[in-house]
Parts: structure tokens; sequence; C-alpha cells
């Protein structure tokens, strides 16, 4: 079957192609789903089921005889990003654009379930094939489609992402913590304003979003466990008008990543003592919000082992590479903690063609020799869950 798939290449290249020419917004998917829902329902051997927890698709494909089930994941949401790129297949749609491969890992599993649905002969059990919507925007699509039903009677579940951090033809794979989970908090200071020749009168709110931003930081290097991983992040601080003028307001955002829900709660706790304190200390009132995301992805032992034995088998050890835990953010997690599985990386950089921007940027690509890689590799591992 695995040679069905490099037959198949080449649509695969055109599917991942009209994705990323025609990318679609995180709940806001309406051509991308319909598209995937017809292609597989023109293979045959396919049930369909069509708005899964909103803007799903998920496929169902039998084999000869009843067995195990296990399920494979492929999100399609894009990101709010000029596509900057110099490519035939350029996205375009104004200020939206693919630059995190889900256009890739869609396509990928439309090749493996066209390649499933020609077979059903030839394994036993269940394929289900999860076309997930809105990983980039929490809540995220995934907690809808589990409250649809999209892994009931499932064993295990596995996800493929491909990274241009990796050279095509490496697969990345990590037992236990992979990504981090993935907070947003806002904090808005009240101060009081004033001319700037005359400080002694006013709050200063921008004074005080400088002394709290620095004292965030001795959240992790002082109140953390040193052997514990954490992340405290400010990405957008707003504050000000005029020069002259001594702002009376100011907004400080930021994200922050951990792996233990403990060490969270640490900086949950201190976050609170340390704008409280900073406040305070200056005469500001504040108002301190804290959103919970995506929990940490969490990759169960026995089954990143076997995934692990699969992709050796098609691909060699050397392939295989064992991965740090990573900071960044996925909702694959949600999946993780209802079923076993394992979510892993497949290279998609080349730099000596230029492909090896990170993913958020507006020159994001990725190799599309690493849609056939990806591809095999889930169907292998599929194929192997189901024979143990």
């Amino acid at each position: 079957m695995l040679e069905q798939l490099t037959e198949l290449h080449p649509q695969m290249i055109e599917i991942r192609r009209h994705f990323h020419m025609n990318p679609e917004l995180s709940f806001k998917e309406e051509k991308t789903p319909a598209h995937i829902a017809e292609y597989l329902e023109k293979l045959g051997n396919v049930e369909v089921r069509r708005n899964v927890g909103g803007r799903g698709v998920v496929g169902i494909i039998k084999g000869k005889n009843p067995g195990k089930t296990v399920a494979l994941r492929a999100d399609f949401d894009a990101l709010e990003l000029q596509d900057e790129k110099d490519v035939p297949y350029k996205s375009q749609v104004p200020g939206v654009m693919h630059a995190c491969a889900h256009d890739g890992h869609a396509a990928a599993l439309m090749g493996v379930a066209n390649v499933l649905s020609k077979n059903t002969d030839s394994f036993d059990g269940e394929v289900r094939l999860i076309f997930q919507h809105a990983e980039e925007s929490a809540p995220g699509g995934a907690i809808a489609m589990i409250e649809d039903g999209c892994l009931d009677g499932v064993d295990a579940i596995f996800g493929t992402h491909i990274t241009s951090r990796m050279p095509v033809g490496i697969y990345g794979y990590r037992s236990g913590y992979l990504m981090a989970s993935a907070d947003k908090f806002i904090i808005n200071i009240q101060g009081k304003g004033g001319h700037g020749a005359a400080p002694h009168e006013t709050v200063d709110a921008i004074v005080v979003a400088a002394n709290l931003i620095l004292n965030l930081q001795t959240i992790v290097s002082r109140r953390v466990n040193p052997m514990a991983q954490a992340v405290i992040s400010v990405g957008k601080v707003e504050a000000g008008g005029a020069f002259n003028v001594i702002a009376d307001t100011a907004k400080v955002m930021g994200t922050v990543r951990t792996f233990d829900t403990a060490v969270q709660d640490v900086i949950i706790e201190n976050m609170e003592m340390v704008v409280k304190g900073c406040c305070d200390a200056a005469g500001a009132t504040y108002t301190l919000s804290y959103e919970k995301g995506y929990p940490a992805v969490k990759n169960h032992k026995a089954e990143t082992e076997m995934a692990a034995e699969s992709l050796a088998k098609i691909a060699g050890k050397q392939s295989l590479v064992e991965l740090e835990p990573l900071m960044g953010g996925e909702d694959f997690s949600y999946y993780l903690e209802k079923v076993p599985g394992s979510f892993l990386y497949a290279g998609g950089g080349n730099a000596e063609k230029g492909i090896n921007h990170p993913h958020h940027h507006p020159k994001f690509d990725i190799d599309e020799d690493s849609l056939l890689f990806s591809s095999k590799g889930m169907l292998a591992i599929a194929l192997d869950f189901l024979r143990a």
C-alpha cells in the first residue's frame, strides 16, 4: 500500500496547493471541509460525517473483518498572515495564509484515505480519519469534535505535524511531554495621567507596566523549581499617546507555557501577587485576566514506541530523531487525554531550496516531498497498530 502513495504524490501536491491558495481562518472554514468531504465521498468505501463539532470532517474506513479502531488526525485551518512567498501557489486571500503546514496535513491524510479505501480487504478493524478545524485558535476544534463523538470506540490516535525545522526525510518523536500548555494573560493598569513635566502629580501607568514586566520574570527565576520548565513572555504592550503626556492606562499581554499543571498553578498564584505588588506600590489599580489554553501534549509511552518502530521499518532508524520538549501548543492534547496515542513530527524543511522559514512566518513553506513522507508514516503506523 505504501507504493500506492508514491503514485498519489502528485495528487497530494495538487490538493495541498489548492488549500494553500484558498486558506480559511479558524472557525470560518467552509470550502476547505466541503472539499475534503467531497473527496472522501467520491472514493467509495468511506463513511463520511460532515460538520462534526461544527466544521470538522470524519471519514470512517472499515477493513475486511472487525478489529481495533485507530484514528489519524489532520488539521486544516490557516492563519491571519499575509503570504509573502513568490510561488505559483501563493495564497489568493489577502491577509490569510497557511503558515503552519495544515494544508499539507490535510492533503497527506487524504492520500492515506485514498489508499485505504482501495484496500479494505487488506486489513482488519477500522481507520478513523479526523480532519479537524480551528487548531490555531482557542478553544480549538478538538474539544467540539470529541464531544460530537469523533473518538467514540477509538483505541488509539496518532497525528503528524510537518515542520520546516527538520529536513524532509526525518521523523521526530518523543514519549511523555512533547508540547507545552499555552495560556494567555491580559493585565490592565489604571494610573493617573498628567503633564510630562509634572510626573510627581501622576501615577505613570507606563512605568508601572515596565516594572511589572521585569518582575514577572522573577516568577520563573525565583518561584518555579529550576528543574521544571516554564516560560512567561510579554508579547504586546499598549500605552500612551502624545510624547509629552504621562499615560493613565496601560495594557500588558502575554503568554505562559508550562508542562506540569502544578507549575502552572504556581505561576498563576504568583502572577497575581506580582501584579498587585507593583500596582499597590505605585498607587495604581489593575485587572488581571488569565485564560488557560490548550493542555500540554503528553504522548503515551507504548503508542509512541510502537509508532517509532513503524517509522523505522519504512525509513530506517537513521531517519528517527528523539525530540526535546517544545514550548509550542497544540490541541491534539485533548485527544490524548481521552485515548492513548502519540503526536509526531515529519521533516518538511529544505535549506537548499530556501525552505527554512519558521512556522507562522510570511514566507513559510514546506518541501512537498514531505507529503509523501508524512502520509507513508501515518499509513504504516495505522496498519501496524491494527495488526498488533
